[in-house]
């Protein structure tokens, strides 16, 4: 007799919990109140899951992507400098905590044209060996590469929304207008080259895509008839969060005609309005989630009055209040888990398919989900992540396991005269 006690102490509380639960004959009731519970439990979980995956595909491809592309700190001189003192500039920042390259450049503002239009341009005269070393462009490439640039020293690359608005392809010419005048006699004369399309590449952002080209380095002085061999140095960090951290320890040490600022200027406005967002969305979501809590705490009220006939007669077998307790605490566990399965199951699924489904609804209906005029990029990312399903399914768990406590003492508290009197 001792020993079956505590097997039937769990066994029966969960025995009939699960019977509750399922779908039975003379059960319509509590089985419809538990299904509504547990759909509208995997409802804001999957949800939950999806739209967490959406931001953390927003914050990683900002972070790899664009941030792969952009200097995370860039230093321009307002004043033409030595070679020797780029040098000394270049091996001293190398040098640096925090900082895993350093990358000299030209970096101009410039004109791109066609006979199919023109477009303001920023040209960056790079090494095509340290670029595709330190840079994530070569990911992006649609045709061509930075490789050409080192064979052609007047090839250009640039991005495809670009190339489309030049009407250029692969190998087409284009003519780069320096800001630089030639200066003759009898008036000064635009200064430009003939550059060959070398490579095209496509980032998903509007300012890399239509705003970028890359051209040589070489090349890039004597268009812009720079007298020193750069005009800027590009900054690499290890993190790209602690680039404003590694500015501020830089900067003191810079020389005065040099100016300093980090990929936060450009980008740190939106990429603060992704982390904000997605703890704001998280918060409605929750919020989603314990109205499902509230909606199991309200669906297992309804299933105590309406077995309170089996709760009396169980209790005048002799069923101890605690076995009755766990009963419906078994059952407020049994709808969670089976809430977050499915919820888990949906949310995984929308997740791995949320960006092949926002390209189907762009293409089959003519619409554009992402302006790359307002966003930094113009695709829906998604990168679902572990943690999320951790610390989503444990919330959830610990919700609907409170959600069990009230109702659970009302099933324990009904006395068994008075219910089978009323029945």
């Amino acid at each position: 007799m001792d020993n079956s006690a505590p097997d039937r102490g769990v066994a029966l509380p969960r025995y009939i919990a699960l019977r509750y639960v399922s779908a039975g004959r003379g059960g319509g009731l509590v089985s419809f109140m538990s299904a509504v519970a547990i759909l509208g439990l995997a409802f804001g979980i999957a949800l939950l899951l999806t739209v967490l995956s959406i931001m953390n595909g927003f914050d990683r491809e900002l972070r790899q992507n664009v941030l792969g592309i952009v200097p995370h700190i860039t230093l321009r001189a307002e004043a033409a400098l030595s070679g020797d003192e780029w040098l000394a500039m270049q091996s001293g920042l190398a040098e640096g905590d925090g900082i895993v390259a350093v990358s000299p450049l030209i970096e101009m503002q410039a004109v791109i044209a066609t006979e199919a239009g023109n477009s303001g341009v920023m040209a960056n005269g790079v090494d095509p060996d340290q670029e595709a070393r330190y840079s994530a462009i070569d990911r992006f490439m649609l045709a061509g590469g930075l490789d050409a640039l080192a064979e052609k020293r007047w090839g250009i690359v640039l991005g495809e929304p670009l190339a489309r608005s030049l009407a250029v392809e692969l190998g087409d010419r284009v003519s780069l207008y320096s800001p630089a005048l030639a200066i003759n006699p009898l008036s000064p004369m635009v200064n430009f080259r003939q550059f060959e399309v070398s490579g095209i590449f496509r980032v998903g952002s509007r300012d890399l895509d239509r705003r970028l080209v890359l051209i040589n380095r070489d090349a890039a002085r004597a268009l812009f008839r720079l007298r020193g061999p750069r005009n800027a140095l590009w900054v690499r960090t290890d993190d790209v969060l602690a680039a404003d951290r590694v500015l501020a320890e830089i900067a003191p040490g810079l020389p005065p005609q040099v100016t300093a600022d980090s990929w936060t200027a450009q980008f740190g406005a939106v990429y603060e309005n992704i982390r904000f967002s997605r703890a704001l969305i998280s918060f409605l979501l929750w919020l989603l989630i314990a109205v499902a809590a509230f909606n199991l705490v309200v669906s297992l009220i309804m299933i105590v009055r309406d077995k309170r006939a089996d709760i009396a007669v169980l209790r005048a077998l002799g069923a101890e209040p605690g076995i009755i307790n766990r009963i419906f605490i078994w059952q407020g566990a049994l709808i969670g888990v089976t809430g977050i399965a499915l919820g888990l199951a949906a949310g995984v699924l929308g997740s791995l398919y949320i960006s092949d489904l926002a390209r189907f609804i762009e293409s089959r209906f003519g619409i554009v989900l992402l302006n790359a005029d307002i966003y930094p990029m113009d695709y829906l990312p998604s990168h679902l992540q572990f943690s999320d399903i951790a610390t989503v399914s444990a919330g959830v768990l610990l919700l609907s396991l409170f959600a069990t406590i009230y109702p659970a003492r009302r099933a324990a508290a009904v006395r068994p005269a008075v219910a089978l009197r009323a029945e």
